[in-house]
């Protein structure tokens, strides 16, 4: 699709949440009917099967968003029995080094 932007999910997430703020109208379609909104604000359709939920923070709850495994595959029954005898640690990913973090929240 020529002259189209890219953009990462972040950035996506990011220009919805402005335009929320900014329109009510657009914020409640977004709520309620997450796809049409996205797909006119992009000015093109959602991939086929593509499932949206929108969810809207309060004063006093937050969400937590856990996103799907990269590369994660289905093990076979010889794998199963690998790793529930305490062995298989060669069949799990490599995710790298992991950064933890913390955040503190304040509600209003």
């Amino acid at each position: 699709m020529a002259g189209q932007q890219k953009m990462t999910r972040n950035e996506l997430e990011a220009k919805l949440v402005a335009h929320a703020w900014q329109d009510e109208a657009f914020k409640q379609e977004l709520v309620s009917n997450p796809e049409a909104a996205i797909e006119r604000e992009l000015g093109q359709k959602m991939p086929e099967g593509a499932n949206v939920q929108v969810l809207e923070e309060t004063g006093d709850t937050f969400y937590l968003i856990i996103p799907k495994k990269p590369g994660v595959e289905e093990l076979s029954e010889e794998q199963l029995e690998a790793v529930a005898g305490g062995g298989g640690d060669d069949l799990l990913p490599d995710y790298g080094e992991v950064s933890l973090f913390s955040i503190t929240v304040g509600w209003d």
